[in-house]
């Protein structure tokens, strides 16, 4: 409940809608925990996978690029890069211009299984779209919109 003339205190209402979002964000990201898990690959490897295929204009990426996808750290990155590597779902190549950049890849193997779990994640996010339209969540974007 807002005090008066306190216009930065959030309404119970926004407070739900705050507590809904978070709480449909974290199903699906335990669904795609699980999901990824029964695949054999670990959710940061899989989060590699998209990265590099959702990568903007092009097939592969770099290792700094991915960190930042990731939010992870540069050395972090190189040691999941290797062991998805090892795993034969990444390849690695020298950078085109420099050649200390290195691009990384998607194998065949990475495509193979990056489709079937990205199949499995839509399939979900199709299950939750009504969830995350609900009223609370439209009451917090409006109550957003009108503050501005």
């Amino acid at each position: 409940m807002k005090r008066q003339g306190d216009e930065l205190a959030l309404s119970k209402r926004e407070f739900e809608a705050i507590s809904e979002l978070r709480y449909q964000i974290r199903r699906f990201l335990r669904f795609s925990e699980r999901a990824v898990r029964r695949a054999g690959i670990t959710p940061l490897q899989y989060l590699l996978l998209l990265h590099l295929r959702g990568f903007p204009g092009r097939d592969w990426a770099s290792i700094a690029e991915l960190a930042e996808r990731l939010q992870a750290q540069h050395h972090g990155v190189v040691a999941l890069v290797l062991r998805c590597e090892a795993a034969g779902l990444v390849v690695k190549r020298p950078g085109c211009g420099d050649r200390r950049q290195v691009q990384v890849r998607l194998a065949a193997k990475g495509e193979t299984n990056l489709q079937r779990l990205a199949l499995l994640h839509r399939a979900e996010l199709r299950a939750l779209h009504r969830a995350f339209g609900i009223t609370q969540l439209s009451a917090f974007n409006d109550a957003e919109s009108i503050k501005k």
